[in-house]
């Protein structure tokens, strides 16, 4: 879980303005990984994405993060 973070982490601060207000939390509940992000209200739409394409990018990579372990990984924009 630990390895998520630290992916999502990166890539969240290396897409948005505002550094320090990126927040993740990791939660596991029996084989699915819950990851909420937390940005600055201006860096929401560098997340998503036109159409949710850079959204649905980062969720493609941690489904095949979490397959490596046989998880189910979700991510949420919050």
């Amino acid at each position: 879980m630990e390895r998520i973070q630290e992916f999502v982490e990166y890539i969240v601060r290396s897409l948005v303005s505002d550094h320090e207000h990126v927040l993740v939390n990791v939660s596991e509940e029996h084989n699915t990984v819950r990851v909420n992000v937390n940005v600055a209200q201006d860096d929401i739409g560098r997340i998503i994405g036109r159409k949710g394409r850079t959204v649905n990018s980062i969720r493609s990579l941690l489904r095949v993060l979490g397959s490596e372990s046989g998880m189910r990984v979700e991510l949420d924009i919050e």
